[in-house]
């Protein structure tokens, strides 16, 4: 079932969202070599506290931390950890979502360690591009697949993987809500987009070939990719608005 957001709903997101986005700009000078994900996770559960919100992946389905932190070939859920510092070279999700007023935002982006191979930059960049293309093509009357067929059609030209395991989520008092977004393209959704329709974009995108990935036996979270190649990721909470679209996730 998804929801149609009501006007006094879509207020309370864009603060959520705004929120989340800040929580990202407070963080980035911190995103350096030779600091430790569980300092990120500190620094964020106390900036999320200061401002009278809560940080939503803290115990959510029992995840240990406020933050997700994925390191290189760590897909996505990253667990925060004392043993894992950023080194130069490394590539670094970090995916944060606060809730405010009982209102979700939620937001992530992959950032660059020092000398980072080329390659892996390259994919950083069509990473974050490949996000804002699919949110590009949101618009009322659309269907919801255009956002998966757009970011198919950009990526496939350099060889990545799309990661199909997991995919955006409609969103808002709840974490995850319907409809589920797929970033290639599938007829499962086949929506007509509404205004007052909000969910995440966040397309995975796999340096290799190989868009499977597999899932830690020893904490059951932490997802990385079956060949060990790098995976970047972006995300944007959207809106769908009477003309287009609003990403709600911007400070």
């Amino acid at each position: 079932m998804i929801k149609i957001k009501t006007p006094k709903e879509i207020k309370k997101m864009r603060k959520a969202g705004k929120l989340a986005a800040q929580l990202l700009d407070y963080l980035e000078p911190f995103v350096v070599e030779g600091v430790t994900t569980q300092k990120l996770n500190d620094l964020a559960e106390k900036f999320t506290k200061e401002h009278d919100a809560i940080s939503a992946p803290l115990n959510y389905n029992g995840f240990p931390k406020s933050i997700c932190t994925s390191v290189n070939n760590v897909v996505c859920h990253g667990i925060p950890s004392n043993e894992v510092i950023l080194k130069n070279g490394d590539i670094v999700n970090i995916d944060v979502t606060v809730i405010l007023k009982k209102y979700h935002g939620d937001t992530s982006r992959t950032y660059l360690i020092g000398d980072v191979n080329p390659q892996v930059r390259k994919l950083v960049e069509r990473t974050k591009i490949a996000m804002e293309i699919g949110i590009k093509a949101i618009k009322p009357g659309k269907y919801l697949y255009e956002i998966g067929k757009t970011i198919e059609e950009y990526i496939k030209i350099f060889g990545y993987s799309i990661v199909e395991a997991y995919c955006g989520h409609g969103i808002g008092k709840d974490f995850h809500e319907d409809p589920a977004v797929m970033h290639t393209f599938s007829l499962d959704n086949k929506i007509e987009l509404k205004p007052g329709m909000i969910f995440t974009v966040e397309p995975m995108i796999n340096l290799g070939s190989k868009k499977d990935v597999i899932t830690s036996e020893e904490d059951g979270w932490t997802v990385r990719t079956v060949d060990n190649s790098v995976s970047a990721q972006f995300e944007h909470t959207v809106l769908v608005t009477e003309n287009g679209y609003e990403i709600l996730t911007l400070s």
